[in-house]
């Protein structure tokens, strides 16, 4: 589906990409694009491996493309992204690929056509740091980890 907000990403499809179809959205309203595997490989459980899509990108300045895992894979095979999300920078021109884990308890088989990520155009919005004395008060102040609660079983 073409809308008026769609941003165009100059990408080339490399040798071992022959034959594969382009990241693309699964339904109307998905948010992520689905990438496939352009190589076969085992992933051992416990074991992490850099797929290859065969295709490298030219994401404009302002974007980056953050790579996210398949809730079903995640969820059937114990298959997801380590880094996630994954962040390919708009600078950078090389083949995108894909850092998976199996956190199963079974050897994964990717093969050459899996779809085995998302990847998602996000705008970016850089920071730049403000020195000062001291910060604001909020009502959490400094409380870390755990400390808005959120687990029922603990009792808090």
């Amino acid at each position: 589906m073409q809308s008026s907000g769609n941003v165009p990403i100059p990408v080339k499809r490399l040798e071992h990409f022959e034959g594969l179809e382009l990241p693309a959205y699964a339904t109307d309203g998905a948010a992520g694009m689905d990438v496939l595997a352009a190589e076969e490989v085992s992933v051992a459980p416990g074991a992490r491996h850099a797929v290859a899509t065969g295709i490298a990108v030219a994401i404009p300045p302002g974007f980056e493309i953050q790579v996210r895992p398949r809730s079903g894979l995640a969820l059937k095979h114990g298959i997801t992204v380590p880094n996630t999300p994954g962040t390919i920078d708009s600078d950078y021109r090389g083949e995108v690929k894909v850092i998976v884990i199996n956190h199963g308890s079974e050897a994964f088989e990717i093969r050459r056509g899996d779809r085995i990520a998302q990847l998602v155009l996000a705008p970016v919005t850089r920071a730049s740091w403000l020195p000062v004395d001291e910060l604001d008060e909020t009502a959490r102040g400094e409380g870390g980890f755990g400390s808005t609660g959120g687990v029922v079983a603990l009792g808090n």
